[in-house]
Order: structure tokens, then C-alpha cells, then sequence
């Protein structure tokens, strides 16, 4: 029998809101079905099961809000026969119990007093949460600092949820901790556009209005190349170490709406076509607004590339999104000053960045990578 856990959706998810089951005891699943959709802070996601097997038991009911990990249903496997009875669903969706000390236990508070750690109070004042309505996880009820985040991200009794709000508190949540964690080391570099705006120019001139090409896509195919040199560049920091990926599945961040944004991954895209890769970025903008994406598009970002050329920026500088290493970004396509053959010219280029974690890479190869990127770009016709 496998247990089926509500996954991470986002390094700013700590909890969801099941919303639909798609699947039903007895159902056979393969990799990829969708067996469920979960809301979170930012949009309502399609959760994909990566077992084969026969659903079992639905452990949750809809409408059930549960923190991430909790066993939601279990799969058996193809050939398993049924066996004893499935956990009740209260049983088996309560969240774990705390860890007991390996030493002596802490004193008890005094009376009346609810125990909490000055980096929880400190959040607790930011949020504007009354840590006194809060309830504690930790030891004698003491109130964590996750118990404080998670409060944060709730609506006051009687009042309507504002998606907006939450979404910004817990993208605040996120980013906080991936500076707390993440020794970022900043990167940036000037790259002359010429040659990729006459390429692109002529590529779209032979295409219909439906099939042309935007920059950004030529962008996310050089960046992508480019990381293939790059391992230590294009992965996971999990459980004290760094992970590698094989494949580039890069991450795009995606303003949405209704406020905040989100950062779905386009997978495998050095193997896309030019073509493919506009077709897939326009797809994922597009559900991504309507709040139609699916679970692994959420999760399985190996870096992230943010383009902020529309809103009209010169450069931008990103935060890491945990677990991944490295961020990249771009501002805008401009004409600006450039010296060539001696002489000062009036050139289309773009300031790209780098983010990186410094546990895994340093400035030097994050300095090569940014040199490839540059090279890349201007090489359009080999994308």
C-alpha cells in the first residue's frame, strides 16, 4: 500500500485546501492523472498522482484545509491485494505530533502565561497576530514561529478571505526564509541585442500573426542552453545538500491577476523547438491567470527565470526560490551606448542577472554563466 501525501506546491505553501476529488475508491491511476485539485494562496492546482495503482481510500473530505505531507488517500499497488481495513480519515489526516525532547523537557510557563520565542513574537508584530489567540505547537503549547506564519495567513473571525493579502504574506513568508537560509551573491551583465532582434525580426516576418515569437522565448532557450554547462547552477538544496538536475525545467515567473505571482515550470526546454517553447510559454501565462495549472508544473522548477522588461525596469535582482540555487533575470530590451570597433553606437541591449546560492556555486562560475548566456544570445540562429 502507498500513502498519497498532499505535496509541496511552492516553496509558499505550508498548507491546502482540498477542493475536488477526481478519483473515487476502486479507480485505477497511472503517472500523471490528475486525482485531485487543492487550493492555495495563489490558485486552485490540479494535483497529479507519480504512483501506478488502485485508489483505495479517500482520506480527506473537500472543503478540508490540511497542512502539507498529510496522507490524503492511499494507492495500492498494480497486482497488491486489498489487505486490512484503512485508517480513518480523522486518524490518518491529523498532522504529527510534536518531537519529543531527546533530553530533559523545558520547564513548564507560569500559569496563565502562553510561552513564545522572541523570533515568533518579532513576526507576531509584524503580521499585527495577537500571539495570546494563537495556538502553540511547540513544547507546553508555546507558540513557533511557524504557528505565528500560519496565523498570519488566515482571515480575522467573520471576515471575508482576501486572496490578494494572503497571497502576499505568504510569498513575504517565502522570501523571507530564502534570505534567512540562502547566502545569495549577486551577478549582472550588459548583453548587445542586435543580432537577436534582426534574427527575430526576419524568423517572425516568415510566420503567421498566431506562430511568432516573442523575445522572452528566445531568452528562456539561451538561458537553458546555457545552464547545460552549469549543473551546479541548475538544481535543489534538500535536506542539508545540494541536488543536481539532469533536466532543465525552468521555472517562469507569472504575475496573476488577482495580485502576487507564480513561477510554473516549462520542462525540458533545451530539447524544444523555438516554436514549441513560444507555444508552451503562451499556454502556461494563460492558465496560470486562469488558475488552471497542475502540481508537478509547481514543483518541479530546477531554476527560475524572471523577466520584468515589460514593466518597463532596467535590471532586476531576484530572490531565490527555495529549494532551487539559482534565479535569473531580465529587464528590458533598450537602446543604449555601446562601443564597437572604436566607436560609440547606439545599441538594443539588456542587463541579465544572477542570483545563486553560494553553498553551491561562487561568483566565478556564476561570472561563466552569465558569459554563455551572453554568448547564446548573441548566436540566435544556433537556438
Amino acid at each position: 500500500m502507498t500513502d498519497f501525501k498532499l505535496p509541496s506546491l511552492g516553496a509558499d505553501m505550508d498548507e491546502g485546501k482540498l477542493l475536488e476529488w477526481k478519483v473515487k475508491p476502486g479507480d485505477v491511476v497511472k503517472k500523471g492523472d490528475v486525482v485531485a485539485i487543492v487550493d492555495t494562496t495563489k490558485a486552485a492546482v490540479d494535483v497529479e498522482t507519480w504512483q501506478e495503482g488502485t485508489v483505495q481510500a479517500l482520506l480527506v473530505e473537500p472543503g478540508t484545509t490540511i497542512p502539507v505531507g498529510t496522507v490524503i488517500a492511499t494507492l495500492l499497488a498494480p497486482g497488491e491485494a486489498p489487505g486490512a481495513a484503512a485508517p480513518s480519515a480523522a486518524k490518518e489526516a491529523a498532522p504529527s505530533p510534536a518531537p519529543v525532547a531527546a533530553a530533559r523537557e523545558a520547564p513548564a510557563p507560569p500559569e496563565g502565561r502562553k510561552p513564545i520565542s522572541p523570533a515568533a513574537r518579532k513576526r507576531a508584530a509584524e503580521l499585527g497576530v495577537d500571539p495570546a489567540t494563537v495556538a502553540g505547537s511547540g513544547p507546553h503549547g508555546a507558540v513557533t514561529l511557524e504557528d505565528i506564519e500560519r496565523a498570519g495567513r488566515k482571515p480575522a473571525a467573520g471576515a471575508a478571505p482576501d486572496r490578494a493579502a494572503e497571497m502576499r504574506k505568504a510569498i513575504a513568508a517565502a522570501m523571507s526564509r530564502s534570505k534567512r537560509e540562502i547566502p545569495h551573491y549577486y551577478l549582472a551583465e550588459t548583453i548587445p541585442m542586435q543580432r537577436a532582434a534582426a534574427w527575430l525580426a526576419a524568423e517572425n516576418a516568415r510566420r503567421s500573426m498566431t506562430d511568432r515569437i516573442l523575445m522572452a522565448a528566445v531568452q528562456l532557450k539561451a538561458v537553458a542552453l546555457a545552464l547545460k554547462d552549469f549543473p551546479d547552477l541548475n538544481g535543489t538544496w534538500r535536506e542539508g545538500a545540494y541536488v543536481p538536475s539532469q533536466a532543465v525545467h525552468l521555472g517562469v515567473a507569472i504575475s496573476i491577476r488577482q495580485g502576487g505571482l507564480v513561477a510554473p515550470a516549462i520542462r525540458d526546454v533545451p530539447e524544444l523547438p523555438l516554436g514549441e517553447l513560444m507555444k508552451s510559454l503562451a499556454d502556461l501565462v494563460k492558465r496560470a491567470r486562469a488558475g488552471s495549472l497542475k502540481s508537478s508544473e509547481m514543483s518541479d522548477p530546477t531554476i527560475t527565470v524572471t523577466n520584468l522588461g515589460e514593466a518597463g525596469v532596467e535590471s532586476t535582482f531576484a530572490v531565490i526560490y527555495p529549494p532551487q540555487a539559482a534565479i535569473v533575470g531580465f529587464g528590458r530590451v533598450a537602446a543604449r551606448p555601446w562601443v564597437e570597433a572604436g566607436e560609440i553606437r547606439a545599441v538594443p541591449t539588456v542587463v541579465a542577472t544572477l542570483s545563486a546560492d553560494h553553498r553551491v556555486s561562487d561568483g566565478h562560475r556564476g561570472a561563466a554563466f552569465l558569459a554563455e548566456l551572453s554568448r547564446r544570445l548573441q548566436e540566435p540562429e544556433k537556438l
